[in-house]
């Protein structure tokens, strides 16, 4: 899940650094990806709340598909509905194989660890990176491209021994 911002400072700084991060991060995992022996494919994928049942993922699902043909009274009903049900949120992964073996790396997860001081998904406050912004408010892409190169090559290094 992405962190929370709600101090307006950190959400500009957030702006800032999210998208040079991300193509810090594919970069290097292409690097990473020359030289390595996985094979890695990009997939959109949908992220759900950690208890969401089976059930209630099919449920959401139908009802985001109905929303397409509804009528506009129909389509206030399902939207009434689904503000009461766990909605997922878009994410980016890269599946990597090698022989029989898989692995997936969440890309938007790997962002925000460049992006943020200790960030982890289980806690819902995280607090910018400031070192990655020079004094001028610009990025510093040095040290945007070193973190970014840190956090990809732990990432390569936690996948299972071939």
């Amino acid at each position: 899940m992405p962190p929370k911002i709600t101090n307006p400072v950190a959400w500009q700084q957030a702006e800032i650094l999210m998208q040079p991060a991300f193509i810090r991060v594919i970069d290097n995992i292409r690097k990473s990806l020359d030289e390595s022996s996985w094979t890695g494919t990009y997939h959109d994928v949908l992220i759900w709340p950690p208890s969401t049942t089976d059930e209630i993922k099919a449920l959401v699902t139908e009802l985001l598909q109905a929303m397409e043909t509804a009528t506009p009274q129909e389509a206030d009903e399902i939207r009434e509905t689904l503000t009461r049900l766990p909605m997922p949120h878009p994410g980016y992964h890269l599946r990597l194989q090698r022989q029989q073996q898989e692995a997936s790396i969440d890309l938007w997860e790997l962002c925000y660890e460049v992006c943020f001081i200790e960030y982890s998904p289980q806690k819902e406050a995280a607090e910018i990176d400031t070192s990655l912004i020079d004094e001028l408010g610009e990025v510093d892409w040095l040290r945007l491209d070193a973190k970014a190169k840190e956090l990809v090559e732990q990432a390569f290094a936690k996948l299972p021994e071939g």
